[in-house]
């Protein structure tokens, strides 16, 4: 008969194994450029729409962790607008917010990376790379999702600065895609819940989404992120 501190060491193992897979299954692509629609959406329904550029550049061989810019392009009060992510693999990300209008750099850090990015219901911290060193993990069960079967793993920040005390993620067993997000705030409440789909793949192996939707429980918004025009190994250096 096993012990609970048994099952419990067995069920982290379980987690933090599945983890590694998703992460193999995605390394080698090297850098990208996507383009997106981000839809705002209030709790009566009414919307509005941005234009953004994403450039992505993966982490490399001897270096921490990756680099992403994310630029606005439209409408002309966020256009210039702009979000440069440093990843870590352990330690906490580096942001920092340019803008246009004033000619000045934010940088985000702390509590600060709990605010809501530019009026979304994704905070400064969803745009962070979820590095497997920044979080424990366990395996919680396993069930079906939609026509695919799942692992639906708890992970909890290591970070005491971060907005969430856990979060639920489902990851499909057949190509080891997040599908499903669930975040939970300090007070241990269902927060908000970023749903995702409509996966493509690209160079023959990696996959990528076109569209998620964050929906935040609480106070009845949610934002919506249309990603079209994926292209890998552009030489960037950011």
């Amino acid at each position: 008969i096993q012990s609970p501190g048994a099952q419990a060491e067995s069920d982290a193992d379980k987690g933090l194994a599945i983890v590694r897979e998703a992460e193999r299954r995605n390394q080698g692509w090297g850098d990208s450029i996507a383009e997106a629609q981000m839809i705002l959406r209030d709790r009566q329904g009414s919307a509005s729409v941005r234009r953004m550029e994403l450039r992505s550049l993966e982490a490399g061989q001897g270096t921490d962790g990756g680099r992403t810019v994310l630029f606005f392009r439209s409408p002309p009060d966020v256009d210039g607008t702009a979000l440069l992510t440093h990843s870590h693999e352990t330690r906490d990300d580096d942001q920092w917010l340019y803008l246009p209008e004033i000619k000045r750099v934010k940088r985000i850090s702390g509590s600060g990376k709990s605010g809501s990015f530019m009026g979304s219901e994704f905070s400064y911290e969803d745009m962070r790379d979820a590095q497997i060193g920044k979080y424990t993990f366990r395996l919680e069960r396993e069930e079906a999702c939609g026509e695919e079967s799942c692992f639906v793993v708890e992970r909890r920040p290591r970070d005491e600065d971060s907005m969430y005390t856990r979060q639920l993620v489902w990851i499909e067993k057949a190509e080891y895609r997040t599908v499903k997000t669930a975040f939970f705030d300090r007070k241990n409440y269902h927060l908000k819940t970023l749903t995702i789909g409509d996966y493509r793949r690209y160079l023959g192996k990696y996959w990528r989404p076109h569209r998620l939707v964050m929906e935040n429980h609480q106070s009845g918004k949610s934002t919506e992120l249309l990603w079209q025009n994926y292209r890998f190994r552009q030489n960037l250096s950011i």
